[in-house]
């Protein structure tokens, strides 16, 4: 039963190392845990079964260990989980001369700060200037990007 609480614990810090690693870089919480439960399990091992079978278990782990990060940064271990779709979309554009500094229109969707705008017949992506504005309200063109206006209330 004790050998079974061992292999437990040292199994359980192995997989928390790995996700540290490999799935919440950063959050350090999660390797420090996975260090805690392999500590745990090792000490474990050399106060139940004495200190030769403590040092095969303690060269187990750091085996057992490193053999896992071998295999889980694989690449093809993780093809299985990959997205393979690709992105080809690109910003509608529009012409700089069919909307022009002052021009009057009217909000489609709610700008906070970005959102539609319809203006001179011409559905465009809106930015307000450091407010929210609502829908369906009238605003007044500030300034024409290349694929956005910057807009005010009137």
């Amino acid at each position: 039963m004790e050998i079974a609480a061992v292999i437990c614990l040292i199994a359980l810090g192995v997989l928390l190392i790995i996700l540290e690693l490999l799935v919440f870089p950063g959050h350090v919480w999660t390797g420090v845990a996975g260090l805690l439960f392999m500590a745990t399990g090792i000490f474990f091992s050399y106060n139940l079964f004495g200190i030769k079978a403590g040092n095969y278990i303690l060269g187990g782990s750091i085996a057992f260990l490193l053999i896992t990060l071998i295999y889980a940064l694989r690449a093809k271990t993780w093809n299985k989980l990959m997205l393979k779709s690709e992105i080809d979309s690109n910003v509608a554009m529009f012409e700089a001369n069919k909307i022009k500094t002052g021009d009057r229109g009217i909000t489609i969707s709610r700008l906070a700060p970005m959102g539609k705008v319809f203006i001179n017949d011409i559905y465009v992506e809106g930015q307000s200037m450091n407010e929210l504005i609502n829908e369906n309200t009238e605003v007044e063109v500030v300034k024409v990007l290349q694929n956005k206006i910057i807009v005010k209330i009137l």
